[in-house]
């Protein structure tokens, strides 16, 4: 049931960690991967080593992921493209990277949506849509105010989305991962006062790879996955279970 064999998929942050994971496995699973992103070279490199074919456009613009997808046949799509923004209080945050990370996260995610899902409408073979969130949509953690918001923005637009193109049997949901200990993350989450005390909160205690996140993204695209819809999925070791 997992053979993607004629099924067009849009991955967006495909050159990225989980991106790219998640990239890796559907082309192992036949699938027609569609890898996008602002880096020719990053995209490139994932083709070649993939074969998936790319796009290049920026989330900030409508306009380009309008242009980028129009008369592209897609029956899937994966939003992972994001920015993390920075670590802050609500009262020491910067508006300007507030409102960039909303941008990107929540608002990029919705116009690729609006103008995937329009391809998928038309085509009338039903489809899944699985969104990138984190575990901070779910629950508060120091320094997010401004990610957090973007993700928490994310995951109704999963719900809102879900409860719209159900009728065309489109399927939407999210995946909320905890954190993913890349060379961006590193830097913050290494720390041993900030790794330490989060660690402690979560029942598995250790960081998630890029597969843990990339498994479960496969999961919600199946066939296997058809009766599930508008669920935000923690993958997150226990951490918002308390």
């Amino acid at each position: 049931m997992r053979d993607f064999t004629g099924r067009t998929i849009l991955v967006t942050g495909g050159s990225g960690g989980i991106g790219g994971a998640t990239i890796r496995h559907l082309r192992k699973l036949n699938a027609d991967v569609i890898a996008a992103g602002r880096s020719e070279d990053a995209l490139a490199k994932i083709s070649q080593e993939t074969g998936c074919r790319t796009l290049k456009f920026d989330l900030s613009s409508e306009e380009e992921i309008a242009n980028a997808l129009e008369g592209v046949d897609i029956w899937g799509v994966v939003n992972c493209g994001g920015f993390g923004g920075e670590i802050a209080t609500p009262m020491e945050t910067d508006i300007a990277i507030f409102d960039k990370v909303i941008s990107i996260n929540a608002r990029g995610a919705l116009i690729v949506t609006k103008y995937a899902s329009q391809s998928m409408v038309r085509l009338g073979k039903g489809g899944a849509i699985v969104n990138v969130s984190s575990q901070a949509a779910l629950v508060a953690l120091d320094g997010h105010i401004s990610y957090g918001s973007s993700k928490a923005a994310l995951d109704n637009i999963t719900r809102v989305s879900a409860l719209q193109l159900g009728k065309y049997n489109i399927r939407v949901n999210s995946v909320n991962p905890t954190v993913v200990m890349t060379p961006i993350s590193s830097g913050h989450w290494s720390q041993p006062h900030v790794a330490k005390p989060f660690l402690e909160q979560m029942p598995l205690g250790r960081w998630a790879t890029e597969d843990e996140v990339a498994l479960p993204i496969i999961f919600l695209l199946s066939d296997e996955a058809s009766m599930i819809t508008g669920v935000s999925l923690p993958i997150d070791g226990g951490y918002t279970c308390r």
